[in-house]
């Protein structure tokens, strides 16, 4: 009887694994960019990324599909940021260099939550200073926060400050977008201009 039992535990363990190897072995088959990913996103890659409409740096209005035609470094900050978006900024810019030395382009993007101050003139100037090939996007506040909103940031005006002068809190993440495919990795700010540039090289060896 015991025999017995052991058998059939056995035999149910043996079924368990099987079929976690199975489902695991259709995800991995799947996912094309799987060997590169180093976060995980609840829900997926499929829940961050959306359509915006927003405003560019030469005046025109655009939407992701306009901005997103090439694989992108997407971050999203302000010009009047004091230290964080600067810094955050220009090891993007870096890491975008490492990768045009290695042949590989990608565009740099930042998004700006300060649809009050960052007009896109002022967009123009701070890109211009961190690449070349940057594009700076802003827009009304409820074109801000749609895009904010599609890429699951953070962002918050601080009102105790002066009220030309304040400052916004959010969130820092980049975010790397691949046409066709949309959003499929993010970094932290921790990480150095070569690490992200290495982890965007492997993306971009599997498209």
């Amino acid at each position: 009887m015991l025999r017995t039992i052991a058998i059939l535990a056995l035999v149910f363990v043996g079924g368990v694994l099987g079929s976690l190897w199975y489902v695991t072995r259709d995800r991995g088959n799947d996912d094309q960019f799987a060997q590169c990913r180093m976060s995980a996103v609840a829900g997926g890659s499929s829940a961050i990324g959306g359509p915006f409409e927003l405003v560019s740096e030469t005046g025109e209005t655009v939407t992701d599909k306009d901005v997103f035609t090439e694989p992108s470094l997407l971050y999203f900050g302000y010009t009047f940021c004091p230290d964080v978006c600067p810094l955050d900024t220009a090891r993007n810019a870096e890491a975008i260099t490492l990768l045009e030395e290695r042949g590989q382009m990608v565009q740099p993007v930042f998004i700006s939550v300060d649809a009050d101050r960052d007009t896109p003139e002022t967009m123009k100037e701070f890109t211009d200073i961190m690449h070349p090939r940057m594009l700076g996007l802003t827009g009304s506040a409820e074109q801000v926060k749609a895009a904010s909103q599609a890429y699951r940031t953070y962002y918050k005006k601080q009102d105790d400050g002066d009220p030309e002068y304040f400052l916004i809190d959010h969130s820092t993440f980049s975010y790397l977008v691949l046409p066709e495919h949309g959003f499929v990795e993010y970094f932290k700010r921790d990480l150095t201009p070569e690490q992200v540039a290495d982890q965007i090289g492997c993306f971009l060896s599997k498209m």
